[in-house]
C-alpha cells in the first residue's frame, strides 16, 4: 500500500503544472542560475531515474532534501509531528468521549425525543465543514468573548523547557536509588492496573510478574543515569507542550498551552464526534437485544452495570476498530484544521510545501501519513483479536 502512495504522489506531482525552481526563485533568477539548480536537484535526470533515486533513498531511510531551503525533510517533518500527535490526542479523547456517551443515551432512549435529538446532533456535526466550524468558535470564543485565543500554538515568550533530571555525583541517593525506585513503582503500577482490568486474582502469579516489571523499571532508569553520568543530567522533552510544561511544573505554561489547544481540539473532536455517535448507537441497540443482556436484567442487575459492563464491552470492539482508523488518519495532519488555527503540525506543513511545489517534502510527507495509518491499523488489528477470543478461533 505504501509502495503504490509513494508511486502515485511521485507521477502526480510532476504531471501537475507548477515548477519548484521558479518557485524558488520568483521567476527572477537567469536561466543558468536555474539550469544549475535543476541539476543540484536531479530535476534534469528522467522520471525513471529521478523514482529510482527517490526509492533507493527511502530504503536508506533518507527522505530527501527541501527544494526550497535544502534542509532536511525528514527534520522537518519530525519537527512538526508533536504539535500533530498533541492535536490528534486531545481532539481524540474529545470525540470518543462526546460519542460514545451520547451514543450510548441514545440506544438507551431508542425512538424517543432524546433519541431524535441525539441523532440531529450527530449528524449536523458528521456534516458541518471543520473550517466553518473552527471559524464560528473563533469568532464566539475568540473575538466575542476574548476567552481562547484564535490561533497559534503557545504565548511569545513561552517555551516548555521539559525536565532536566540531574545524574551527576553530586545527587547522591535520591538520583541512583530512589529515582529507579519510583520508575519501578510506575511500571509495575501499570501492570497491576492491566491486570485489575483483565479480572486477574492477585495471586503469586501476578505478584512475580509485578516484581519483574519493577526490576526492568529500576534497572532502566539506573542504566540510563550511569549512561548519562558524564553529561551531569539528561533533559526529557516530548515536544507536547502540555506535556512538557507539567513535567517543568510549569503551571503556568501548562494552563496557557491548554488555552491554545482547547480550540482546534475542540473543533476537530465535535466534527469526529459525530462518527462515534452512529456507531455506538448502533452496536447497542443490537447488542441491547441479544440474550445475555436480558438474562442480566432478570438477574436484577442495576440499569447501569447491564448498560456499561455487559452490553458497551461487547459493542465496544467496532468502535475500536473506528477509533485506530480516525487516529491514524488524524496522525497524517488535520489540514484545514491546522490551518484554519494556524497550528504548525503535519497538516499546516503540507499545505505549505504543495504551494511551493516541494516535490520532495510532499513526497516524504504522504510516505510518513502512510506509515502510520498503516502502523495504527495493524496495531487495532492486533488489539482487535486479542480483546475478542472469536478472532482468535
Amino acid at each position: 500500500m505504501i509502495f503504490i502512495l509513494l508511486t502515485t504522489v511521485f507521477v502526480v506531482m510532476r504531471v501537475l503544472p507548477g515548477d519548484p525552481v521558479q518557485m524558488h526563485f520568483e521567476k527572477m533568477a537567469s536561466p543558468e542560475t536555474m539550469l544549475q539548480m535543476r541539476i543540484q536537484l536531479g530535476l534534469d535526470k528522467p522520471i525513471w531515474a529521478q523514482y529510482f533515486d527517490y526509492v533507493v533513498g527511502l530504503f536508506r531511510g533518507d527522505l530527501g532534501k527541501s527544494m526550497q531551503d535544502y534542509s532536511s525533510v525528514g527534520q522537518q517533518i519530525f519537527s512538526a509531528f508533536p504539535a500533530t500527535l498533541e492535536l490528534a490526542i486531545c481532539s481524540m479523547i474529545i470525540a470518543v468521549s462526546v460519542g460514545v456517551f451520547l451514543g450510548v443515551e441514545s440506544s438507551k432512549s431508542y425512538n424517543k425525543p432524546k433519541d431524535h435529538v441525539i441523532r440531529v446532533f450527530g449528524i449536523v456535526t458528521y456534516a458541518i465543514p471543520v473550517f466553518f466550524l473552527g471559524m464560528i468558535l473563533q469568532m464566539i470564543f475568540g473575538v466575542w468573548l476574548h476567552w481562547l485565543p484564535t490561533g497559534g500554538r503557545i504565548g511569545p515568550g513561552l517555551t516548555p523547557p521539559g525536565l532536566n533530571i540531574p545524574l551527576s555525583a553530586s545527587s547522591g541517593f535520591a538520583a541512583y536509588f530512589i529515582a529507579p525506585s519510583l520508575a519501578g513503582l510506575v511500571l509495575a503500577s501499570i501492570y497491576l492496573v492491566a491486570a485489575k482490568v483483565k479480572h486477574k486474582k492477585f495471586g503469586r502469579r501476578v505478584l512475580a510478574i509485578s516484581l519483574v516489571f519493577f526490576a526492568v523499571g529500576w534497572a532502566f532508569f539506573a542504566g540510563l543515569g550511569l549512561y548519562f553520568m558524564s553529561s551531569n543530567r539528561v533533559h526529557l522533552s516530548t515536544g507536547l507542550f502540555t506535556v512538557d510544561s507539567l513535567l517543568a511544573g510549569n503551571l503556568f505554561s501548562f494552563g496557557v498551552s491548554l488555552k491554545y489547544l482547547l480550540l482546534p481540539s475542540l473543533t476537530l473532536g465535535l466534527v469526529l464526534c459525530g462518527i462515534f455517535i452512529r456507531l455506538t448507537r448502533s452496536n447497542m441497540f443490537e447488542t441491547m437485544r441479544l440474550d445475555f443482556v436480558t438474562a442480566a436484567k432478570a438477574r436484577g442487575l442495576r440499569d447501569r452495570t447491564v448498560t456499561y459492563r455487559y452490553a458497551f464491552r461487547n459493542a465496544f470492539l467496532p468502535v475500536l476498530t473506528m477509533m485506530g482508523l480516525q487516529f491514524a488518519l488524524l496522525l497524517g495532519g488535520a489540514v484545514l484544521t491546522e490551518y484554519t488555527f494556524s497550528w504548525p503540525g503535519l497538516g499546516r506543513y503540507l499545505v505549505d510545501r504543495i504551494n511551493f511545489r516541494d516535490y520532495t517534502a510532499i513526497q516524504g510527507a504522504v510516505v510518513v501519513f502512510g506509515l502510520f495509518v498503516s502502523i495504527v491499523s495493524l496495531a487495532v488489528d492486533l488489539l482487535y483479536a486479542y480483546l475478542d477470543p472469536r478472532i482468535r478461533l
